[in-house]
């Protein structure tokens, strides 16, 4: 089930004051994909979740689901949460302690009144899908933070909902716990088919979990696209230092070349993946620390080559992190974790042109 947003318009008031939360927000969710949400906070991505569920009332614009306008200023139509279809996972799970993990999941096909016989089969159905079968007797206050969020899980689909939404669902979760969550809850998507609108600040989870992301700041979508085109060829200076750590230098088109767009920046000349940029024009030079090849002085090196000294090198586990200075800029680049290289030695630095991208300053 697809979900389209128009023109969505949200202001917050507060002590006197009107905050734009969502600045005419245009979108389009493809059904049957999980699509995220992603920006740091007061970005709006939240707000906009929660226009979709009917948690929150927009001052203007429409969205649909599916077939059905849901919600619009212009024709007064306002659909209820309950009668959306939707499912939700929050980032505390609201979880009820009086209730074991059963009736946690069980309590959407009560309150309708379903069928004892039915309500045990899609509950029991529910459990097994997130690999709790057997725990349905069990306190749901005393399982593991990742058991409690299936439970959350299991009590959205049980449903059977043609849109499941998750506002930050695995932030409460510690690191290891998180990686191993995203996996699984991965996997449990892809299993359903059906559309999931998933929100976070962390750009690890929108990376590994998502079919399309779109960033947002101050209210606005700023750039949708796959992980890979967010990641490798950004369109905006906010995306792609928000999407990973980058080296962000300012730089001066040269010429279009066979292939290359080449520049002049803090670094001298610099061959770049093609940009359909005017010669003179400026823009922004964004290399990523891990295509930074770190040579030790003399060794050979293809692609841009530049020369500096390592300033800091630190330690972090699958890599080590150096700082190189060339010039007046201080680069960041990632090496091997068992590098010979050490504080002080002069290096080479080495980028192919396609991993020079080029953003419009």
């Amino acid at each position: 089930m697809e979900i389209r947003v128009e023109g969505l318009v949200k202001h917050y008031r507060s002590e006197g004051r009107t905050v734009k939360a969502l600045d005419r927000v245009d979108l389009h969710i493809p059904s049957r994909s999980i699509f995220t949400l992603l920006g740091p906070s007061g970005c709006g991505k939240t707000t906009l979740l929660r226009c979709i569920v009917g948690l929150e009332t927009p001052d203007e614009g429409e969205i649909r689901i599916g077939d059905q306008l849901v919600w619009s200023r212009r024709q007064g139509i306002a659909v209820p949460t309950e009668k959306r279809g939707l499912g939700m996972v929050f980032q505390s799970y609201a979880i009820w302690p009086h209730m074991n993990v059963f009736d946690n999941v069980a309590y959407p096909l009560q309150v309708r009144g379903l069928p004892r016989a039915q309500v045990q089969q899609r509950t029991a159905a529910a459990l097994r899908f997130v690999q709790l079968e057997g725990y349905g007797e069990r306190p749901a206050t005393r399982l593991s933070g990742g058991q409690q969020q299936r439970v959350a899980l299991a009590r959205a689909l049980v449903a059977e909902p043609g849109v499941i939404l998750f506002d930050e669902p695995l932030s409460n979760l510690d690191a290891k716990l998180r990686e191993e969550t995203r996996k699984e809850l991965k996997r449990f998507l892809g299993t359903l088919g059906i559309t999931a609108v998933y929100v976070t600040h962390d750009r690890v989870e929108a990376l590994a979990l998502s079919d399309t992301i779109a960033v947002m700041q101050a209210g606005r979508v700023v750039e949708v696209g796959t992980p890979r085109q967010i990641y490798f060829d950004a369109a905006h200076q906010f995306v792609a230092d928000f999407i990973g750590r980058a080296n962000l230098l300012p730089a001066i088109v040269r010429e279009q070349g066979a292939g290359s767009t080449r520049v002049d920046c803090a670094l001298g000349a610099i061959a770049c993946a093609p940009r359909a940029l005017p010669a003179g024009s400026a823009a922004t030079l964004c290399l990523r620390p891990e295509f930074l090849q770190l040579h030790a002085q003399g060794a050979s090196a293809t692609g841009n080559v530049v020369h500096g000294r390592i300033e800091s090198l630190a330690f972090v586990g699958d890599a080590c992190e150096a700082e190189v200075r060339v010039g007046q800029a201080l680069l960041l680049a990632r090496t091997d974790p068992d590098t010979p290289l050490r504080e002080g030695d002069a290096v080479s630095l080495s980028i192919e042109p396609a991993h020079c991208l080029l953003l419009a300053a």
